[in-house]
């Protein structure tokens, strides 16, 4: 089982722009000095749910202050990018980290930042699937030329070309059985939703495998993680932090795949009908069965045994994006899970 750590860069009240990057690119370090095997970074648009719209500047300064650390996103949201661009900036970051990034792509779900570009989210799968068409393309062919619904480009050769041969790792962000089959049947690893319970994310890994008839794959699962030393602490901890953040923040109308003409959820949405306007009656009992990797270092471990069965083979852990930790605290709650539930899961 690998281990990555995930960084939403979420703005909380009265800090600078430079006071969230700050945070987490220490954190990043941290994270490479602790032995984790990778990290990986949000994108999101026009608010202070996340706030670094272009992952690959920020991959790159990463890759400076890093020398082992695999350096990913999560997720790259494709139909908002042209995807030269994308293909261009990706193969780049790859050469200046020496081969270490991982391409976490997803097709956005936020009605809210699709608006902001002038994007109808109802076309927001065929448009992913034709910007990865264009990805792949740009990739692995010497000479490519695309012209399709809607990009098109002139017979060009990509410069650079990604270390990574043939390109780096991609991971798909889905969770619904349609975008899992998808890309099951192509091969395509996912990145299993962090908001989505336990047992919907071991059913995405069994129909994965399914769907692909066979094929090996390093799938990604994320999810919020806590450890703390006893269960009791851990349970207070999480009620804790729950009372000090406004879940609507997060699962709102901004945040939820709605067709603004209908009210309802978007074309190829469906799947999560309301699904984003229910997150503010969550409880934490549901939160601490259901969803979150949380407890002593003994039920974490077990938690993760669960999803390492499944056919998971890295954990994106989430260790309070939407918690205003302060940064100490927020390194011990690293450091602590570093040394208590990692090294259960490395090979004598």
């Amino acid at each position: 089982m690998k281990f990555s750590t995930f960084h939403l860069f979420h703005r909380f009240d009265g800090q600078s722009f430079k006071d969230v990057y700050d945070y987490h690119l220490e954190l990043i370090e941290l994270a490479e000095e602790l032995g984790f095997d990778g990290v990986r970074l949000a994108e999101h648009h026009f608010r202070d749910y996340g706030v670094v719209p272009n992952l690959f500047t920020l991959l790159a300064h990463a890759a400076a202050r890093t020398e082992r650390i695999r350096l990913g996103t999560g997720i790259v949201v494709l139909p908002l990018h042209n995807p030269v661009h994308v293909a261009e900036e990706a193969a780049l970051v790859d050469v200046l980290s020496g081969g270490r990034l991982d391409l976490g792509i997803g097709r956005g779900y936020q009605s809210f930042e699709f608006e902001g570009f002038g994007i109808d989210l109802a076309e927001a799968r065929d448009r992913f699937n034709e910007a990865l068409e264009v990805v792949l393309g740009l990739w692995t062919q010497e000479s490519f030329q695309h012209e399709g619904k809607f990009y098109r480009t002139g017979e060009v050769s990509l410069t650079p070309r990604p270390l990574q041969a043939p390109h780096p790792p991609i991971h798909v962000a889905a969770v619904s059985p349609e975008t899992v089959t998808m890309y099951g049947e192509r091969g395509l690893p996912i990145l299993a939703d962090p908001a989505a319970p336990f047992r919907k994310v071991v059913k995405a890994a069994e129909t994965w495998r399914e769907s692909a008839g066979g094929v090996e794959a390093d799938l990604v699962v994320a999810r919020s993680v806590y450890v703390a030393p006893t269960v009791e602490q851990a349970r207070e901890d999480q009620a804790r932090f729950e009372a000090a953040f406004d879940r609507s923040r997060i699962f709102n109308e901004r945040s939820a795949p709605i067709d603004p003409k209908t009210g309802r959820a978007a074309q190829g949405f469906e799947y999560y009908q309301d699904r984003y306007l229910k997150g503010g009656s969550v409880s934490n009992d549901f939160r601490w069965e259901q969803l979150e990797v949380i407890g002593d270092p003994a039920r974490v471990i077990e938690q993760i045994g669960v999803l390492k069965a499944a056919g998971f083979s890295t954990l994106l852990c989430d260790f309070g994006s939407t918690r205003p930790m302060p940064l100490e605290e927020m390194k011990k709650v690293m450091r602590f899970f570093a040394t208590e539930v990692i090294p259960a899961f490395q090979e004598a």
